[in-house]
């Protein structure tokens, strides 16, 4: 069987999408927002859309990143020595409102994960979900309140949204 990929955005198109999130974001009047990027992925989103609604408001943004390894439901399928990265949140959790940052949402095990890790760390005001891609198959009653993207996608396609920091480019493609 042949493989296909197919890009769904380019680094300009990414850029629109993620202006387009920050937007909405700053129209839902969140007041002391601080966003969170799971690593690894959704950290350089994390930052990028800071960028973006820093330049709206003309005021700066709390943004961190949190490390889910161990709280992974298939840990042991991953590996024997998880490899431990830490978390960075320079600023304090409790009472501030989170937007939880990845880059695609699958079964929702991985914000389920992120969650746990969350609030191992404090008592957020509210905790909304920020995705670049919103593939389908959740296994898990998990929703994110700003996406992207919305794609259908069967079982054996991968989404991949890769960024210059972690792949040496912007964008995203479907594989499969």
């Amino acid at each position: 069987m042949i493989k296909t990929t197919k890009t769904l955005f380019n680094e300009s198109e990414m850029d629109r999408a993620i202006l387009d999130v920050a937007r909405r974001i700053v129209a839902d009047g969140v007041h002391d927002v601080a966003l969170v990027g799971i690593k690894t992925r959704g950290v350089p989103l994390a930052n990028w859309l800071a960028k973006k609604i820093e330049s709206l408001q003309h005021k700066p943004l709390d943004v961190g990143s949190l490390d889910i390894n161990l709280y992974r439901d298939d840990l042991s399928e991953v590996d024997h020595n998880p490899v431990v990265k830490k978390s960075e949140l320079p600023f304090a959790i409790t009472g501030r409102g989170i937007v939880l940052v990845d880059d695609v949402l699958y079964t929702g095990r991985t914000i389920r994960a992120a969650l746990d890790a969350l609030i191992d760390l404090g008592r957020p005001r509210f905790v909304k979900l920020m995705v670049m891609v919103d593939r389908g198959w959740r296994e898990l009653p998990i929703y994110a309140e700003y996406v992207a993207k919305e794609l259908k996608t069967t079982a054996t396609q991968n989404v991949k949204v890769r960024f210059a920091d972690t792949d040496g480019v912007n964008e995203v493609v479907v594989k499969g």
